[in-house]
């Protein structure tokens, strides 16, 4: 009696343990079904000291474009002082586009990011933009120095 009473104890877990891999009901993710917050930001690669230009970012959600994101602004500093960044409101246009009108008053290379807030997502794409004197050579050093700089764990902005 003991022996049947043992082995039956041993069965019933294995039994339960076996069946929790065997449900076809299990949710499973179609990768076709998940949907992406994507933020298209491409500004001018140089600009002169003191003019205006447009930062335009086009906001879509899946294939949808989002007109209504909780949060778009851009926020840019000189490389090496992003202590005195400034933050401006994408003006929304309705379209899936936020835009704003800036300029730089000082010759460098600035970074740029695009934070967007929708569909309880978020994502900040960066890009750089040579001012002045600087050059897209400039750029690509600043981009290299940043790459360093994350690898080195000093600095995970990006």
């Amino acid at each position: 009696m003991n022996n049947k009473l043992s082995l039956v104890l041993l069965l019933i877990p294995l039994a339960l343990l076996a069946s929790c891999g065997d449900d076809d009901d299990n949710e499973s993710v179609d990768m076709d079904d998940v949907k992406m917050l994507k933020v298209d930001f491409e500004p001018p690669k140089t600009v002169d000291v003191d003019k205006t230009f447009e930062l335009k970012a086009n906001v879509t959600y899946g294939d949808s474009k989002v007109t209504d994101a909780e949060e778009m602004r851009f926020e840019y500093w000189k490389k090496g002082d992003k202590d005195n960044s400034t933050f401006v409101k994408g003006d929304n246009n309705e379209d899936g586009t936020y835009t704003t009108d800036v300029s730089f008053d000082d010759d460098g290379v600035y970074e740029v990011y695009a934070h967007t807030s929708a569909r309880d997502l978020h994502t900040m794409p960066k890009r750089y933009i040579a001012v002045g004197d600087a050059t897209e050579e400039d750029v690509d050093k600043a981009k290299e120095d940043k790459k360093h700089e994350n690898e080195d764990g000093s600095d995970n902005d990006e």
